[in-house]
């Protein structure tokens, strides 16, 4: 994370899309835009996500992949994570749950443990990535990630509300992402507060 004034909230973007066109990349840069003032976004750069390899321990055990260390790096200069997911067969995109393995190894040595989370996510289905959000909230409740439960923000028939540049087009997706990230600061300035909370 970049330098910020004090009293600012930083929070990591992760988008689980490779896609150059993603709707939840985009979604990602919605949240920047209509993110409260004490509260600065910086998305996961994507080249960098591409080069993580698959989960393999034998790997891990000789030393993460330089990738793997950034994405580390970058988790624990944040003070919150916003992770925007797809839905591919009614669960998580590989790319998000084979990143976040890499980041929860080793379970003694997790940026992820303790650390606020607000997810959203785009498809263009109809049921706006709920499956895929119930799958990563599970994630979270074993990482000890406290989530942000409402509210939900749930883009179905992307490809409706997003033009051929990837601007959001819905006022009202964009309301909700702005409630969000509203609800993601006061909820991690809590956490701050009583990290014992989590315990």
């Amino acid at each position: 994370m970049t330098s910020r004034p004090e009293g600012t909230i930083g929070a990591l973007g992760i988008a689980g899309s490779l896609r150059e066109g993603s709707y939840n990349r985009a979604l990602l840069r919605v949240a920047a835009e209509v993110a409260p003032e004490d509260l600065e976004i910086e998305v996961f750069d994507n080249e960098v996500l591409k080069r993580i390899p698959l989960y393999n321990e034998d790997v891990r055990a000789e030393g993460d992949p330089e990738p793997v260390r950034a994405l580390k790096d970058a988790i624990r200069k944040a003070d919150a994570l916003v992770i925007a997911t797809p839905e591919y067969n009614h669960s998580v995109a590989g790319v998000l749950k084979n990143a976040l393995d890499w980041a929860s190894r080793p379970p003694d040595d997790s940026p992820l443990a303790g650390k606020p989370v607000a997810i959203m996510g785009a498809s263009t289905g109809r049921w706006g990535t709920v499956r895929a959000q119930m799958h990563l909230r599970q994630l979270c409740v074993d990482q000890n990630m406290p989530a942000v439960s409402e509210p939900e923000v749930l883009v179905a028939d992307a490809d409706e509300k997003f033009d051929d540049q990837g601007r959001l087009t819905h006022d009202v997706t964009r309301y909700f992402v702005s409630e969000l990230m509203e609800t993601l600061v006061a909820w991690t300035r809590k956490v701050q507060a009583d990290p014992a909370r989590l315990d």
